[in-house]
C-alpha cells in the first residue's frame, strides 16, 4: 500500500504542476493576444508584444504556441477581445493590493476580485485608493550569470536607468516608465534577451505583517493568482526571514 499511495502522491503533484503550468500558458497567451492587436506583429516594431514574447519564453512556451497565438491575434478573425482592468484594494493588516486583469467579461472579473478579497477579510476599493502608495516604474530582469553586479549596475546606468537591484537571484533594473524600452534595447545589445521587461508597480513602503496575516495574506494571494483572468498582482507587505520560516515548517 505504501507505494500505491506514493505513486498516487507522485501522479497527484504532476498533475497540480501541469495545471499551473497550463494556467501561465493561458495568461501568457491572453497577453500575447493584446499585445499583437495593439500593435504590429512585427515583435521588432511592437516593445510591449517582444516583451510578451521573452516571457512565454521564460516560461519555456513551445514557440508553435508562441506563433499561434499572435497569428489568431492578427489574422482578422473575431477572437476573444480582453479588457485591460486594474483592481485595488486592501488585504488583511492593512496591506495594499493591485491586482491587474486581462478579461473578456468585466462583470465576472470584479465579481471574483471582490468575492476573494472579502473572503480573507479584506475589502475591493475604488480606482487610486492603493495606487497612489506604488510608483510606477519599468523593471528589468536579468539572471544572476548574465553579468555581474558592477557590470550591471554600470550598463544600465549608462542606458539611462535609476537603479539596479541584485541579488542571487538575478539582476532587476529599475526605470522611469517612458524610459523602459530604451534601456531594454541598449541592455539586449549587451545582455541579449532579459527575462522579463515590463511596467510594475513599486510600494513606497511597505507594512511588516506577522506570520497568522501572512498565512491569511498569502492563501488570498494563490486564490487571485489563479484566476485566469489575473495577470499580475503586486502587494505592500514586508514579511521577516523567521516568519517565513515558520509558515514553512
Amino acid at each position: 500500500m505504501a507505494g500505491h499511495s506514493q505513486f498516487k502522491n507522485i501522479m497527484y503533484r504532476k498533475g497540480a504542476q501541469d495545471a499551473k503550468r497550463a494556467k501561465v500558458f493561458a495568461k501568457l497567451i491572453r497577453e500575447l493576444t493584446v499585445a499583437a492587436r495593439q500593435g504590429l506583429p512585427d515583435p521588432a516594431m511592437n516593445p510591449r508584444l517582444r516583451a510578451a514574447i521573452q516571457a512565454a519564453r521564460a516560461a519555456n512556451m513551445p514557440k508553435d504556441n508562441v506563433e499561434r497565438a499572435i497569428k489568431r491575434a492578427t489574422q482578422g478573425g473575431e477572437g476573444e477581445a480582453y479588457e485591460e482592468i486594474r483592481y485595488e484594494g486592501f488585504a488583511v493588516g492593512g496591506v495594499g493590493v493591485i491586482v491587474e486583469a486581462l478579461t473578456d467579461n468585466r462583470n465576472r472579473t470584479a465579481s471574483d476580485v471582490r468575492a476573494t478579497f472579502g473572503k480573507y477579510g479584506g475589502s475591493l476599493g475604488e480606482t487610486n485608493s492603493v495606487a497612489f502608495m506604488f510608483d510606477r516604474i519599468g523593471a528589468i530582469e536579468y539572471a544572476a550569470e548574465a553579468a555581474g553586479a558592477e557590470e550591471m549596475f554600470e550598463a544600465a546606468v549608462e542606458a539611462g536607468a535609476d537603479d539596479v537591484e541584485t541579488s542571487d537571484e538575478g539582476h532587476t533594473i529599475v526605470c522611469a516608465p517612458d524610459d523602459l524600452h530604451q534601456v531594454r534595447e541598449v541592455l539586449e545589445g549587451r545582455f541579449g534577451d532579459p527575462r522579463s521587461a515590463r511596467l510594475n508597480w513599486r510600494p513606497q513602503s511597505t507594512i511588516p505583517i506577522d506570520e497568522d496575516t501572512a498565512s491569511t495574506l498569502f492563501k488570498m494571494l494563490e486564490v487571485l493568482e489563479d484566476n485566469d483572468d489575473v495577470q499580475q498582482i503586486t502587494a505592500n507587505f514586508d514579511v521577516s526571514d523567521e516568519v517565513m520560516r515558520k509558515l514553512s515548517a
